[in-house]
Parts: C-alpha cells; sequence; structure tokens
C-alpha cells in the first residue's frame, strides 16, 4: 500500500499566507503606515541611545515607572488634541480645560471638607463626575462656536482658552489649591505589576478611541469631514452634529486629563502645564494625523507621546536643561515631516547605476 507523500512547499505556501494574513490584520487592527513605522523606530532608537549613554539612571526601576507616570497626561491631551485635528480643527483650549477639571475638583472637595471631611470622602466620586461634566461643557461651548457659529477653530479655540485661563485665574485668586479625595490621590499612586495605574487609563482611553475611529461609522464621518466637508455634505453628514460631537469628546478627553493631573498631585492651578499646547500639537503630527484633516492613527500617537516622554526623561538622566529638550522636540517634529515628504523609491531609483 503506498503512502501519499506530502509536498512540504504546500505546507510552506500555507505558512507564508497565514503570515500574510496576520500582517495585514495587524497593520488594519494599528493602522501600520509609513509614519506610524518610523515611530516605532524612533521609539526603539531614543531608547537604545539613552540606554547606552546613561545605562545606570535611564534603565533604573524607578525612572521607567516615572516615564509610565508622566506620560497619560499628555498622552490623552495629544488624543484629544488629534480628534480635534481629524476633522480639519484644532483646540488650543485643552490644557485649560484640564485645569479647570482639577480646579473644579480641588475646590468642591476642600468646600465639602471644610465642613464634614467624612462626607467630602464620600461624595469623592459625584466631585469627580462633577469636574469631568465642567470639562465636557466647555467642550460644548467650544462645539457651539465652531459647528453652530462657524467661528474657525483655531480662533474660537484661541478665545475660548483665554476665557477659561482667565475664569481659573479668578476663580483660584491666582494660587495654587491643595486638597482631593484620599481615594484619588490612592488610584494616582498605585501600581499593578509595578506599572502604575495611570498608563492602563491612558491604554484604555486609546483603545476605544482607536476603535471609535477604526470601526465605526463615526470614525468615518469624522475622517470624511476633516478631508472634504463639502463632500461630506453632500454624502448626507450634518457637519453642525459632527462638529459638536468631536468637540463634546475633545472636552471629555481633556477632562479626563485633569482627573489625572489631581491624581498624580493633589493640587490645581491655572497655570499647570503651560506648555502643553504646543507638546500635544507636536505629538499629535508625529504620530501622522494631517494636520488638514482626515486621516488619524491613535497607535501613531501613541507612540509619538512613548517617544518625547522618552527624550525627555533622557535629557532628565543627561542632566540636560528644559531648554534643549525644546529644541529637539522641534528637530524630531522637523526631521520626521521631511522624511516623510522623501520619496525614497526615487532618491534609491536614481542611486541605482543603470545598466549598459
Amino acid at each position: 500500500m503506498m503512502t501519499e507523500v506530502k509536498d512540504p512547499t504546500n505546507k510552506l505556501s500555507s505558512l507564508n499566507e497565514k503570515i500574510d494574513r496576520s500582517t495585514k490584520r495587524f497593520h488594519s487592527t494599528f493602522r501600520m503606515n509609513r509614519s506610524t513605522t518610523q515611530m516605532l523606530l524612533l521609539l526603539v532608537g531614543t531608547f537604545a541611545v539613552f540606554a547606552i549613554a546613561n545605562p545606570e539612571t535611564f534603565l533604573s526601576l524607578v525612572n521607567v515607572q516615572n516615564m509610565a507616570l508622566a506620560v497619560p497626561e499628555i498622552g490623552l491631551l495629544s488624543i484629544a488634541m488629534m480628534i480635534s485635528m481629524v476633522t480639519g480643527g484644532i483646540d488650543l483650549s485643552l490644557v485649560s480645560i484640564a485645569n479647570l477639571t482639577a480646579i473644579t475638583i480641588s475646590t468642591t472637595f476642600t468646600a465639602v471638607a471644610n465642613s464634614d471631611p467624612a462626607m467630602a470622602e464620600n461624595l469623592g466620586v459625584l466631585i469627580i463626575l462633577l469636574g469631568i461634566l465642567v470639562g465636557v461643557a466647555a467642550g460644548a461651548f467650544n462645539g457651539f462656536l465652531i459647528a453652530k457659529i462657524g467661528v474657525t477653530p483655531i480662533l474660537a479655540t484661541l478665545g475660548t482658552m483665554q476665557i477659561f485661563n482667565g475664569l481659573a485665574v479668578v476663580w483660584t485668586g491666582g494660587k495654587t489649591l491643595y486638597g482631593s479625595p484620599s481615594a484619588l490621590t490612592a488610584f494616582g499612586v498605585s501600581a499593578v505589576a509595578g506599572i502604575p495605574t495611570l498608563f492602563f487609563v491612558f491604554l484604555a482611553v486609546a483603545l476605544v478611541v482607536g476603535f471609535l475611529l477604526n470601526r465605526t461609522p463615526l470614525g468615518l464621518r469624522l475622517e470624511l469631514q476633516g478631508a472634504n466637508p463639502v463632500a461630506a455634505r453632500y454624502s448626507g453628514i450634518k457637519s453642525s452634529t459632527l462638529l459638536m460631537r468631536s468637540y463634546v469628546l475633545t472636552g471629555f478627553i481633556g477632562a479626563l486629563a485633569g482627573v489625572v493631573f489631581i491624581a498624580r498631585n493633589p493640587t490645581a492651578s491655572a497655570d499647570y502645564g503651560a506648555s502643553y499646547v504646543l507638546l500635544v500639537i507636536v505629538i499629535a503630527v508625529l504620530g501622522g494625523t494631517n494636520p488638514s484633516g482626515g486621516y488619524a492613527t491613535v497607535f501613531g500617537v501613541f507612540l509619538a507621546a512613548l517617544t518625547l516622554q522618552i527624550v525627555r526623561s533622557g535629557f532628565t538622566a543627561m542632566r540636560l536643561s528644559p531648554f534643549q529638550y525644546a529644541i529637539a522636540q522641534g528637530v524630531i517634529l522637523v526631521a520626521v515631516l521631511v522624511i516623510e515628504k522623501i520619496d525614497w523609491r526615487k532618491v534609491f531609483r536614481r542611486s541605482t547605476p543603470k545598466k549598459v
């Protein structure tokens, strides 16, 4: 009786097909394009450079935990900025919204605690929800100006940034406020398997927003609105309603960043994170967000936030100044944008000698 001999090439081709399908699925899930791949390489490269330059400090457990603890607030603001930019707009008031949320939580908790500390702790969740509601209301106000009135996003949010900052200064008297629910403070310093819990919050928000953009009709509408508002209108998309929803969402995520602010440190002030506005724009663009609207990838923004936090921690470990870090931000942004514009196929085609 003859036994059937299996052709090993069939197994190999089947394995190749499985690998191709898995790779395509991975790229589809995380929207791995050229800019995202570059950010991944940049992330690995910067980590390797600082690890080699100062391994004792940079690779220490404390420094790695500090990086994971510091990146969520910047990352959340960058994701919110990405959402506003994908529609062809921008939100310059995000940091002010986050500060308003933190100030609301601190002042409300302190006011209740002055008369009944136990009640203030019991009402901790409601106080946090009140702070988030303030951030959502601020985002809705931005949406009203942009979607209903028709004010240009950069001008509308520039104005509301000044309004929110002014309200915060008047509210606090220009002073730093102290006090927040103890449960929130405990949550802010907690960790799971040595990884700060706040990092998992950042990761969870990134996954939810990534699903929203990639797998839901809302995400498709947002991208179409940013890519071609006229085509979006003729496709039956109500631009005003869509923009209103997008800025309410950015206000909500900005409010979450404010909760992270006060969770890390039970204080609140009107000028916290004053340099974050430009930083989150840089992160959003580095992550592959089209400044003109129409395209964004949460995975790219996630990688960009991690990369710049690594650079910041590396500069701190090497005792370099914040001004040098600011220069590095600009250099990285310009370098990535220039590399993105280069058609490498033409470059390699010119460098390849022609056959005679």
